[in-house]
């Protein structure tokens, strides 16, 4: 059994027992995704689409990869959409999904507060219709007063929400009303760069009550990638997105090997200095990793750690990552570099014990840039 095999494999077990995902390199595979994984559960902002418009080559992937059996659950932080909104909005991009397909930082909070509270219970949503409809779905009623008797608070995006709603909130949350947050997104990806998400929202309200959230019902929670898992009835998921600190996070969390696109939020020098708790297993310019074998990390032993990947290698000295060949391709390049700049940060663990980083990395980011598809991730 090869390497790529037992981790898929080895996700059941994990998944089972919510026991994080132990694998800290990259993984290789000489099969594509599409035949080692039967589900692959897919973050949509920055991998699928940025704002209206679809990622280029992400329906034809998609397409091709579901079309080989592999099925997908598109698990979004984002609350302000409900489902159907959003399958129809996949399938106006060429993606194919149904509403089944779809799965919400909502809907996940509706059902954590649906196992906590009364049906019928009331709750104050600072939100938008799919925070809305998800609770109503989940047996429980929205309003939008403190004056309607609720027994809890729900926070979600929406981009239409005002100043009104978030001080309703605030008076809630003040009163000591049970408080749910969708998820702590700090930004949100648009055509024009990130702006604020709803973290920054819950920031808000925190700063005015000195209070938490009770509760997070999204990325980087394992909680969704599970409910993906149970809905979809997987053997062997993958995690797929573009953010470490959501996506790769809480698929890790949750067992599943992960697959970090560079379409959206976390650049090349995000992974180089990624922590062991937001490592992907695997790495791709797009979702046409799903499609792809991927080649192996060779990380030799010693110091300066010097890594290979097809015909990229690279070195950590001192904490100065350098290229010794740049190789054929970018994502080779990049493989390479985190390869060693993973193997050097383990071994020298910073003063509180996390793994220190490589420092200097804008050798290797100049090389990606000088490839002509090397995009706007070789930050």
């Amino acid at each position: 059994m090869s390497g790529v095999d037992a981790a898929a494999k080895a996700a059941v077990p994990s998944l089972q027992g919510h026991k994080p995902l132990d694998v800290q390199g990259l993984l290789s595979s000489d099969r594509p995704l599409v035949e080692i994984y039967d589900l692959a559960v897919v973050d949509l902002d920055g991998v699928v689409y940025v704002g209206p418009d679809a990622v280029p080559g992400a329906a034809e992937a998609v397409a091709r990869a579901t079309g080989a059996g592999l099925r997908m659950c598109y698990l979004t932080n984002n609350a302000s959409r409900t489902p159907d909104t959003v399958a129809d909005h996949l399938r106006r991009l060429g993606v194919p999904a149904s509403v089944d397909d779809v799965l919400t930082s909502a809907q996940v909070g509706a059902a954590l507060l649906a196992e906590r509270l009364p049906s019928g219970s009331r709750v104050l949503v600072v939100g938008g219709e799919g925070l809305e409809r998800a609770l109503t779905s989940a047996g429980l009623v929205p309003v939008t007063s403190v004056d309607d008797g609720p027994v809890a608070v729900a926070q979600g995006f929406h981009p239409d929400l005002t100043w009104r709603r978030i001080a309703e909130g605030t008076r809630a949350v003040r009163s000591g009303l049970l408080w749910l947050a969708t998820n702590l997104d700090l930004t949100v990806p648009t055509p024009y760069g990130a702006a604020p998400g709803n973290g920054s929202l819950v920031g808000l309200i925190s700063t005015a009550t000195g209070r938490q959230p009770d509760l997070v019902a999204g990325k980087p929670s394992a909680e969704p990638f599970l409910d993906a898992v149970r809905r979809h009835h997987a053997a062997a998921p993958l995690a797929v997105g573009d953010r470490l600190d959501t996506d790769l996070q809480g698929g890790r969390a949750a067992g599943m090997p992960g697959l970090a696109v560079l379409s959206g939020v976390s650049g090349a020098s995000d992974l180089i200095a990624a922590l062991p708790d937001r490592r992907p297993t695997y790495l791709s310019a797009d979702l046409s990793g799903l499609l792809d074998s991927h080649p192996e990390v060779r990380v030799g032993p010693g110091d300066p750690v010097q890594a290979t990947c097809r015909t990229s290698h690279v070195a950590v000295d001192g904490g100065v990552l350098s290229v010794l060949a740049p190789g054929d391709n970018p994502v080779d390049l990049l493989r390479a570099a985190c390869g060693a700049a993973w193997a050097w940060a383990d071994a020298h663990p910073a003063p509180d014990g996390r793994p220190a980083a490589a420092l200097q990395t804008q050798e290797v980011l100049a090389a990606c840039r000088r490839f002509e598809t090397a995009g706007a991730w070789a930050r």
